[in-house]
């Protein structure tokens, strides 16, 4: 368990949410969604869709023009920024942005210190997310020694260690391997277990494929699809407008048996299991 797991129940909302950057660039229109305590939400689009606007107003890096932001119900234009890190983690897209220490160790317990936590509560809370990413062996490293595979790991061990009851992963597997994947793939689950409600804007498809529950598409700073991972990933329409498309497993399947009117698979262990029943003795297609 982590101490997440005390806040069971927050609630991230929009109402109506509109940005306008100081330049006069509009990059959210009338968003509104709810993501419930332990979901897994996926928030995908092209660059320029506004995934990553529309996240940091949830720990309020950016203030809504339009509209209302809640978290864990209470508005968050009324809410410190520091309050809302307690709530809200987001591990950015460049880990560099967030690297403020010496090693990592001391950059793992930088977030759970300002929030108050000391002695060997701290100490546990930052082994651990050391332990959950693999960098234990890296633990007095100063971070710009390690290659940026390894800063991106750290960006989100600083983020688990704080313990927050809502998690954001700004593309998390950007410029990663297949072994970080199974390792988001692994901690969001876990996560979720604790009732964290776990945000991932991504590009990777396949990934989020095994992620997410829930997909919400976005395209000119509006949401254009919003519902279960498997009925967005089979919208082909919602995803040419959102400039995307389905996972290559997902277009493996239609490309096998045009016109199945099943559930379409969205990951691999779906479609091997599908194709391995066809090939039963009496089993139909």
């Amino acid at each position: 368990m982590t101490d997440a797991a005390a806040f069971a129940g927050i609630e991230l909302a929009t109402d109506g949410l509109g940005f306008v950057y100081p330049d006069g660039t509009r990059a959210l229109s009338d968003v509104s969604l709810t993501i419930g305590a332990g979901s897994r939400v996926a928030i995908v689009g092209q660059n320029g869709s506004g995934k990553s606007t529309l996240v940091r107003h949830f720990n309020g890096l950016l203030r809504a023009t339009e509209g209302h932001v809640l978290v864990d119900g209470q508005p968050v234009g009324r809410t410190h920024v520091a309050d809302l890190a307690r709530l809200v983690g987001i591990s950015f897209q460049n880990p560099d942005r967030q690297i403020f220490s010496g090693n990592v160790r001391a950059e793992i317990a930088f977030g759970p210190k300002n929030i108050g936590l000391r002695g060997p509560d701290l100490e546990r809370r930052v082994n651990r997310a050391l332990m959950q990413v693999g960098l234990t062996q890296f633990a007095e490293t100063n971070p710009y020694d390690l290659g940026f595979s390894e800063r991106k790991l750290l960006a989100l061990a600083s983020i688990i260690a704080m313990g927050t009851p809502a998690i954001v992963l700004d593309e998390p597997t950007t410029g990663q391997d297949a072994r970080t994947a199974d390792l988001v793939t692994e901690l969001a689950g876990r996560l979720r277990g604790d009732g964290v409600a776990v945000v991932c804007v991504s590009h990777d498809m396949a990934l989020l494929a095994r992620v997410a529950d829930r997909v919400v598409a976005m395209a000119g700073g509006t949401i254009v699809a919003d519902g279960p991972a498997r009925d967005v990933f089979a919208d082909e329409a919602a995803l040419r407008t959102a400039g995307l498309v389905a996972p290559q497993v997902t277009r493996l399947a239609r490309a096998l048996a045009p016109g199945d009117p099943r559930p379409v698979p969205i990951g691999v262990d779906e479609l091997v299991a599908r194709l391995r029943a066809e090939r039963q003795p009496g089993t139909t297609s």
